[in-house]
């Protein structure tokens, strides 16, 4: 299995490691380092590099060096290169954003001028609509690094995904359980995609039971938004859909970074792939094409190297 080095990635690899192993798999982990973990003193949008969290991995798995890959799926860009497929797709977390301080309760405490750490553009351009007056300040690092800066006072608050922290047992400082409505979460967060090499059929029907299928539609359907919109992991995108008695719905957001324009779109459907392209059409009809052709004039615009 081949991996990340961080305490999450590592967390996670070991989780879907034990699951396999109660079932008769014998299992190695080997960790690889990624583009992403090795910029680390850049704001993640300005890397502008798609599969900076995923490419060296895939690169592990077409060479034969490792049998699957587990990914945090939000990671993994929504066209995966040919050879390779996704075998499951994870029971998924809360896929909330959650707000950590040491003093305030939660977004609408913060005082004017606050200190917010986060190098999401998605986060940043959803707080900006909701408070203006905010510092936003890049975060980076893993998850201890990240709560260690904001207990040392580098921040009065800052912003990170349910899931991961869930995992890890680091939830001693989350606030506030940010509802969806006001910060759409990325595609994907809170779920695990297992990527393996297209058509070997022994791996897939070992991890079959890792499955979910209800993880599957919504994450297919937030990807699919994704993918309509050309955006990748690093863009003000935010998608989340739930499904309920057979029926997907899907609410998206585009947003500009600074907040200032913010693009919103809740529609229903059953097919995951029809749904999220159409919710994708009809942001694009709103101008979500003017608002990404901003941020890629500021950024580097995704490319797979």
């Amino acid at each position: 299995m081949g991996s990340r080095g961080s305490q999450l990635a590592l967390w996670q690899a070991n989780h879907i490691s034990s699951l396999l192993r109660a079932r008769g798999h014998q299992v190695d982990i080997e960790i690889i380092k990624t583009t992403g973990d090795i910029i680390t003193g850049v704001a993640l949008a300005k890397v502008g590099t798609k599969g900076m969290f995923t490419k060296e991995i895939e690169d592990a798995l077409a060479d034969g060096r490792v049998d699957l890959a587990v990914h945090s799926l939000k990671d993994l860009p929504t066209e995966l290169p040919p050879g390779f497929e996704l075998a499951a797709v994870t029971r998924r977390e809360p896929p909330n954003d959650v707000l950590l301080s040491v003093k305030y309760p939660g977004i609408a405490d913060l005082p004017r001028g606050a200190r917010l750490g986060t190098s999401s553009l998605r986060r940043q351009a959803q707080l900006m609509t909701l408070r203006p007056d905010l510092e936003i300040h890049p975060l980076r690092g893993n998850v201890d690094t990240r709560i260690r800066k904001l207990e040392e006072g580098s921040y009065d608050a800052i912003i990170l995904a349910a899931a991961g922290l869930n995992r890890l047992g680091r939830t001693e400082l989350v606030r506030q359980v940010i509802p969806t409505e006001s910060m759409c979460p990325a595609a994907g967060q809170g779920a695990l995609g297992i990527e393996i090499r297209a058509g070997d059929t022994t791996m897939r029907e070992a991890l079959q039971f890792l499955d979910d299928r209800d993880a599957r539609s919504t994450t297919a359907c937030e990807r699919a938004l994704l993918r309509s919109l050309g955006g990748g992991c690093q863009v003000p995108i935010g998608a989340i859909a739930t499904v309920a008695g057979g029926l997907l719905t899907l609410q998206a957001v585009v947003a500009r970074p600074d907040g200032s324009r913010i693009l919103r779109q809740t529609q229903s459907g059953k097919d995951p792939e029809a749904l999220g392209a159409k919710v994708g059409e009809l942001l694009l009809r709103e101008g979500a094409d003017e608002i990404l052709r901003e941020v890629y004039g500021e950024t580097k615009a995704p490319q797979r190297s």
